[in-house]
C-alpha cells in the first residue's frame, strides 16, 4: 500500500465525516472530533494491515521452509547421490 496516497484518502475520509457530522449536529466541535475519530480509526486499520502483512509473511517463509525437505539430511544411495 503506497502510504502518500493513503494519506489522502484518510484525509478526505476524515473531512467527509467532520462535515457530515457538522451538519447532522449544527456543531463544528462535534464535526472536528467526528473528524478525528474517523482518522484515529482508519489509522488503526492501516497499521493492522501492515502488521498482518509484514508478520503474516514471516510464518510463511517458516512453513516454506519446514515443507522444503533440506538436501543435507536426505539419506544418500549407494552411489553416494542423493536417493529418490
Amino acid at each position: 500500500m503506497y502510504f502518500p496516497q493513503f494519506l489522502v484518502g484518510m484525509l478526505a475520509t476524515s473531512a467527509v465525516a467532520a462535515v457530515w457530522a457538522y451538519f447532522d449536529t449544527g456543531s463544528i466541535g462535534k464535526g472536528v472530533i467526528w473528524g478525528v475519530i474517523a482518522a484515529v480509526l482508519l489509522q488503526a486499520g492501516y497499521f493492522a494491515l501492515v502488521f498482518r502483512l509484514v508478520y503474516g509473511r514471516r510464518d510463511t517463509e517458516q512453513e516454506a521452509e519446514e515443507t522444503i525437505p533440506d538436501a543435507a539430511k536426505q539419506p544418500l544411495g549407494s552411489n553416494g547421490k542423493l536417493a529418490s
